[in-house]
């Protein structure tokens, strides 16, 4: 992400995933990008936009590449 100039901070705090997710929206991070067991071995990540409908924040699990492109675009927008 850096490499593509897309500011990022991760959270390796040992809180559970629900509250890290809660801190995030507070801070008004546009896009979380969750990185569990299932996104590890699938070489994925699982990205949940901020501003979207409650029902709607979860984009889904998508490759890094897909990330960067979805960023880029938002930043164009």
């Amino acid at each position: 992400m850096k490499e593509n100039d897309i500011r990022v901070e991760v959270d390796v705090r040992s809180e559970k995933l629900g509250y890290k997710i809660r801190e995030a929206r507070m801070d008004k991070a546009p896009y979380m990008i969750i990185v569990g067991e299932n996104e590890k071995n699938n070489m994925s990540v699982s990205v949940r936009q901020r501003d979207a409908e409650l029902d709607k924040q979860d984009m889904g699990e998508m490759s890094l590449e897909q990330v960067v492109n979805l960023v880029k675009r938002d930043e164009i927008e």
